[in-house]
C-alpha cells in the first residue's frame, strides 16, 4: 500500500548513523508478481511476500540488510502528518519505509528520524525501546 505514492523514503538507523534513500516510484519501481508479489527499485531496495508453510512471510532487502518479518513484534506503523509508514526493528537498528504525501525538499533527515522516533528511542547510539504494533 505504501508503495502506491510516488515519494517513497527508506532508512536504515543503526548505532553508526542514519543512512537514507529517495525512491521515485514513477521512474524507479518495478512490480514482479508472477509465484509471489515483489517490489524492486534498482539494486537499493527490494520488498517480497514469500510463500511459505505458515502463511507467508515478508521478506526486505535494503543495503546491507536482509530483513525477513513472520509475525508481530518486530515492526510498528507510524502515522504523521507528512505521510505513513512503517519502522522494522533489526538487531541493534531499524528501517524505515515512508511515504510521504509529497517529495521533501528540506529537514528530510530531521523528518525521517522524528517518524522512526515515535516508536524507538535511543539512547546513547543504542535501540533501547522499540514499540512494536500489534
Amino acid at each position: 500500500k505504501l508503495f502506491q505514492g510516488r515519494f517513497i523514503y527508506v532508512t536504515e538507523q543503526n548505532p553508526e548513523g542514519l543512512y537514507m534513500a529517495e525512491i521515485d516510484t514513477e521512474s524507479a519501481l518495478v512490480v514482479d508478481d508472477k509465484q509471489r508479489l515483489e517490489l524492486k527499485v534498482g539494486d537499493h531496495f527490494r520488498a517480497a511476500v514469500l510463500p511459505s508453510r505458515e502463511g507467508g512471510k515478508l521478506e526486505m532487502r535494503f543495503r546491507e540488510i536482509k530483513l525477513n518479518v513472520y509475525g508481530v513484534g518486530d515492526y510498528a506503523f507510524v502515522t504523521v502528518p507528512e505521510g505513513e509508514g512503517i519502522v522494522f526493528r533489526e538487531g541493534h537498528g531499524v528501517m524505515l519505509v515512508f511515504a510521504a504525501q509529497q517529495q521533501v525538499h528540506e529537514g528530510l533527515g530531521k523528518l525521517l528520524k522524528a517518524v522512526t522516533g515515535k516508536v524507538a528511542k535511543w539512547r546513547k547510539g543504542e535501540l533501547t525501546t522499540f514499540k512494536a504494533s500489534e
